[in-house]
C-alpha cells in the first residue's frame, strides 16, 4: 500500500469535504494539493464528483409531477366511493366512469353495476331528505328546471341556500306543484311567503296548497324580457339605419343618371322609419332603465311610490305600442298582471325599515336615506358626502342603523335566482 492511498482512507468526511470545495473553486492547482495533502490527484477529482453529483442534487429540483403525494389503498369500497363521487361531484357518465376504471385503474366494472350503487345510494339520500326539519325556512325560492324537456320541480331556502325539493315530473302543472308543496309541508315547511316567476303551475300549486300564502313575483324574469325588447329594437333600429346608408348610395348613382326621382319616395320613408325606430328604442331603453334603477331596485322610495312609477311605466309603454314590435305589448301586459307580485318585495323592505326606525327612535325618513345611500357606488363623492351627511344627522347610531338596513336589504330577496345556479348539476342529482 503506497502512502498515498493510506493518507486517503483515513480521511474523515468533513476533511474530504473541504478538498473537494477547494479542488471546485480551485483555490490551487490539483497536483499542488495532492503534494500538499500527499494524495493522488484521482483521488481528489473523485471526490470534486462526489462534490458536484451532491450540489447538482440540491439545485435541481425535481418536476412537481414526478413527486409522489401520498399512496392510497384501493379497495372495493373506495372503488364505490370514486363511482359516486364521479358521477355527483364530477358530473361524469356512467359510460365515462367505466372508461376511466379501465384506463387508470385496469378494473372492469359494468354500466349496470353503477347504475345499482348510484340507485342505492339516491335510496339513502332520499330518507335523509325525508327526515330533514323543514320549519326554519322562512323565505321559499319555487322555480321550473329542465333535464332534457323534462321539467324538474325546485325549491331552495332563500337564507341558507338549502334545497328543500328537487323532483323530476311528467308534468308542471297545479297538481304536481300541490302535491309536492303539501309533502314538503309534512316536513315542516311553513314559510312566511314564497317567491317564484309568474308560471301558472307554482301559482296554482301554491294557492291549492297553502290557500292565500303570498307569493312575490321574480324580477329577473320580468327584467330580461325587458333586456331582450332593447336588443330587438336595437337591432331593428340598426337595420333602419343600414338600409337608409344604401338607398342614399343608390340614390347617388341614380342622380348621375338622372333618375333620383324614383328613389325619393323609398329613401324618404327609409328615413322616417329610422328616425322613428331610433327613438321608439331610445325611450324604451330609458324606460326599462327606470324599472331596472329606480323601481325594481332593492334600494329605493317606498311601495306605494314604487307603484305610482310601475303604472307610469306601463301607460308609457301603452303609448309606445306598435303591431310591427309586438315586445313592448307583451311586456305590458306582464308589467300590468305582475306589478303587485313584482313590488311586494318593497312592501317587506318598508316593514323593515320601519321596525329600524322605531327600534333606534327616529323619523323612517332617515332610515330610507341610509337605504339610498347602498345604491350610491363607494369610490363616488356622491357616497362619501351623502355618508357624512348622514352620520351627522344620526350621530353614534348611524353605523348601527346602517349595519341594520344592510342585513334588512340582504334579507329581502326579488328573485329565484339562486335556484338557477342547481341547473348544471341537476341531471346528475336526481
Amino acid at each position: 500500500m503506497n502512502s498515498s492511498s493510506s493518507v486517503a482512507s483515513s480521511l474523515q468526511p468533513h476533511h474530504r469535504q473541504e478538498l473537494a470545495v477547494k479542488v471546485i473553486s480551485q483555490q490551487e492547482p490539483v497536483s499542488h494539493m495532492a503534494r500538499k495533502e500527499k494524495v493522488s490527484r484521482k483521488f481528489l477529482y473523485r471526490q470534486k464528483e462526489i462534490a458536484q453529483n451532491a450540489l447538482n442534487s440540491a439545485f435541481n429540483k425535481e418536476e412537481p409531477e414526478n413527486q409522489v403525494l401520498y399512496y392510497l389503498p384501493v379497495t372495493q369500497t373506495w372503488i364505490f366511493q370514486l363511482i359516486l363521487a364521479l358521477i355527483f361531484i364530477c358530473h361524469c357518465s356512467y359510460r365515462g366512469v367505466v372508461e376511466l376504471l379501465t384506463d387508470l385503474f385496469d378494473y372492469s366494472l359494468s354500466i349496470g353495476t353503477i347504475h345499482n350503487r348510484v340507485k342505492e345510494a339516491r335510496e339513502k339520500v332520499e330518507k335523509i331528505n325525508k327526515s330533514q326539519d323543514l320549519s326554519s325556512i322562512e323565505v321559499a325560492l319555487l322555480d321550473e328546471l329542465f333535464q332534457g324537456n323534462r321539467p324538474v320541480l325546485t325549491g331552495v331556502d332563500a337564507h341558507s341556500t338549502y334545497c328543500f325539493l328537487l323532483e323530476e315530473v311528467e308534468h308542471r302543472d297545479e297538481d304536481t306543484w300541490g302535491y309536492y308543496l303539501l309533502e314538503a309541508e309534512e316536513q315542516g315547511l311553513n314559510p312566511d311567503y314564497t317567491l317564484a316567476d309568474a308560471g301558472k303551475g307554482i301559482r296554482a300549486g301554491q294557492k291549492a296548497a297553502w290557500g292565500d300564502k303570498p307569493c312575490h313575483g321574480d324580477v329577473w324574469h320580468i327584467l330580461d324580457q325587458g333586456e331582450t325588447l332593447c336588443r330587438n329594437l336595437a337591432k331593428k333600429a340598426q337595420g333602419a339605419k343600414t338600409k337608409r346608408e344604401e338607398l342614399e348610395s343608390k340614390m347617388e348613382l341614380a342622380k348621375l343618371k338622372g333618375k333620383g326621382n324614383k328613389l325619393s319616395a323609398k329613401l324618404s320613408q327609409a328615413r322616417q322609419n329610422e328616425v322613428e325606430l331610433l327613438k321608439l328604442a331610445s325611450d324604451i331603453k330609458i324606460l326599462l332603465s327606470w324599472l331596472r334603477m329606480d323601481i325594481l331596485s332593492l334600494a329605493g322610495p317606498t311601495w306605494a311610490e314604487r307603484l305610482e312609477l310601475m303604472n307610469f311605466i306601463i301607460d308609457e309603454l301603452k303609448i309606445r305600442e306598435t303591431k310591427v314590435i309586438k315586445g313592448i305589448k307583451s311586456l305590458r301586459i306582464a308589467l300590468s298582471n305582475q306589478k303587485e307580485d313584482l313590488l311586494a318585495f318593497a312592501q317587506v323592505l318598508d316593514q323593515k325599515l320601519a321596525q329600524i326606525a322605531q327600534k333606534w327612535k327616529i323619523p323612517v325618513s332617515w332610515v330610507r336615506e341610509v337605504c339610498l345611500l347602498m345604491k350610491k357606488p363607494m369610490a363616488t363623492n356622491l357616497y362619501w358626502q351623502k355618508w357624512n351627511h348622514l352620520y351627522k344627522q344620526l350621530s353614534e347610531k348611524f353605523l348601527q342603523v346602517k349595519s341594520a338596513v344592510e342585513k334588512a336589504m340582504q334579507s329581502t330577496p326579488r328573485a329565484s335566482s339562486l335556484v338557477e345556479n342547481l341547473n348544471r348539476s341537476i341531471g346528475y342529482a336526481l
